[in-house]
């Protein structure tokens, strides 16, 4: 990590249309020094001149995308000279499902920046396969598939709006296995062991932030025992989160339609762990989905 004498300085990379334009924004509205498509070859440049003088701000942040050929070895050249030479910094990845890629980029009418004379499917893999190492060693992925620009937005303030608080940042989401798992999970808890509201009739149209269904999961066999549990080892793994450097997480807790058991117990893991000092956001995926 950045050493206290050095700016901030991040690289924002990731899928055309995932919302990269709309992370930028959100970084300049925090007082970030942004560079939009920079190409990765000067990016040591920037992040050696940023630590030489006097910017406008202390955190600097460089967007770059795929649009150069040369992208995946310039970028991992670049990368591997901000580390050699001691430089701080840290990678965030934003992409989105194929489906709603798709359909961003019917909606503006644009092509693909990757498509040629193919379909804009082939774009979208083409892009897919070359980012897939950099996705593979990023700090930090979100996963913008059910994010408006509002709530993309939110979520980077969320975690670059207080790089001064110590602490791990910790995202916990509740989610629908029938719908898949997050792809940005770092951790997932399975709280398909408990008994499911959705079976009770006067429950069956509430969700986990309802009082009724919150009593009713919580007061299941287990439950208070799986968070006394869970909440002891993902303390360890802050800790070595922590010596590690990892300055997020994110931590999915799924039922099978993220709407009863896995909302409640998501509240409760986000109580204990605020109560451990963490910076916690709390979200819920798949409520109202049905």
């Amino acid at each position: 990590m950045c050493a206290a004498r050095e700016p901030a300085f991040v690289i924002v990379t990731g899928m055309s249309g995932a919302g990269r334009s709309t992370a930028a924004k959100a970084l300049e509205d925090l007082g970030w020094f942004v560079i939009d498509n920079l190409p990765p070859g000067l990016l040591f440049s920037l992040a050696e001149e940023a630590g030489r003088v006097k910017l406008a701000a202390d955190k600097v942040a460089a967007v770059v995308d795929v649009r150069s050929l040369a992208f995946t070895s310039d970028l991992n050249a670049a990368i591997g000279e901000l580390d050699g030479r001691g430089i701080g910094f840290r990678v965030v990845f934003l992409e989105a499902s194929d489906e709603e890629l798709v359909r961003r980029f019917e909606n503006v009418r644009r092509p693909h920046p990757l498509q040629g004379d193919g379909r804009l499917v082939d774009g979208i893999a083409r892009e897919r396969g070359i980012l897939r190492e950099v996705r593979a060693n990023a700090d930090l992925i979100i996963d913008t598939s059910s994010l408006n620009v509002h709530e993309l937005r939110n979520k980077i303030v969320s975690f670059f709006g207080g790089e001064d608080r110590p602490g791990l940042k910790v995202n916990v989401v509740s989610f629908g296995y029938k719908y898949g798992l997050p792809v940005d999970a770092d951790l997932v808890v399975d709280c398909r062991f408990l008994p499911n509201p959705h079976w009770v009739p006067e429950l069956r149209p509430m969700s986990g932030l309802d009082a009724s269904v919150r009593e009713y999961v919580l007061g299941q066999i287990g439950a208070k025992e799986f968070l006394d549990a869970y909440e002891e080892v993902f303390g360890v793994v802050a800790a070595g989160y922590a010596r590690e450097g990892k300055s997020y997480a994110t931590l999915a807790v799924g039922c099978t339609g993220g709407k009863h058991r896995s909302v409640a117990m998501a509240e409760q893991i986000g109580t204990r762990l605020r109560d451990r000092g963490m910076e916690v956001q709390v979200s819920h995926r798949d409520v109202g989905r049905e």
